[in-house]
């Protein structure tokens, strides 16, 4: 037979059985009936009260301002609207041209080497295209030269590859990168924001 011995359980006790005092936390006291009675909170401001309504406030107005009063217009934009017009209608076939020498993408590296040169003969003949015409505003001229000179290194990159895949490295193509940006997305980045989507450097296989 087991005996049972009288007390309070251990469980949940660090050495002592619980003793039949009781302790009053803070904000509470017992009543004429021996009942806990909470003494109500005092009711007011707080600084985390103030704080929310504020930086709710400020996020809703800087979304506001940012959406419908803050300038749409693109650092890169130009104002010659007609360049750009112009632009994109040279650009336009030669995307094509570009589709063209992917079709013929072949394993040989001799082989790449030769669309990449032609491809690369192409773009320069649109870039000549390009620079035939000067934009009218001041800052189409102080920019688009700019561009066209990323243009260039990107080719002079390009042509660089071509003699690497001839001399059998069968490596991946790296470019010329400006303040850590790769040349090619300062080069996108001008096309997209004067809406001359054809201008951006193709991505293709054959590069």
């Amino acid at each position: 037979m087991v005996s049972v011995t009288s007390g309070t359980s251990r469980f949940y006790q660090p050495d002592s059985a619980i003793t039949s005092s009781i302790v009053v936390t803070h904000g509470e006291q017992i009543d004429n009936n021996g009942h806990f009675r909470r003494t109500p909170r005092k009711k007011g401001l707080t600084f985390a009260k103030v704080l929310f309504p504020i930086g709710a406030l400020l996020f809703v107005s800087f979304w506001a301002w940012a959406l419908f009063f803050a300038s749409k217009t693109s650092v890169n934009k130009i104002e010659d609207r007609a360049w750009a017009a112009r632009a994109e209608i040279i650009c336009s076939p030669v995307k094509e041209e570009l589709r063209g020498f992917e079709m013929q993408a072949d394993p040989s590296l001799d082989v790449r080497a030769d669309l990449v040169v032609q491809s690369t003969d192409t773009l320069g003949r649109m870039l000549d295209d390009l620079v035939a015409v000067t934009p009218t505003d001041a800052k189409g001229q102080a920019i688009v030269p700019a561009w066209i000179a990323d243009w260039r290194q990107l080719l002079d990159d390009r042509y660089a590859y071509s003699v690497r895949l001839r001399d059998g490295q069968n490596v991946p193509f790296t470019e010329t990168a400006v303040n850590g940006v790769p040349i090619t997305e300062r080069i996108e980045n001008f096309a997209g924001d004067n809406e001359m989507p054809s201008c951006a450097p193709p991505h293709g296989s054959v590069l």
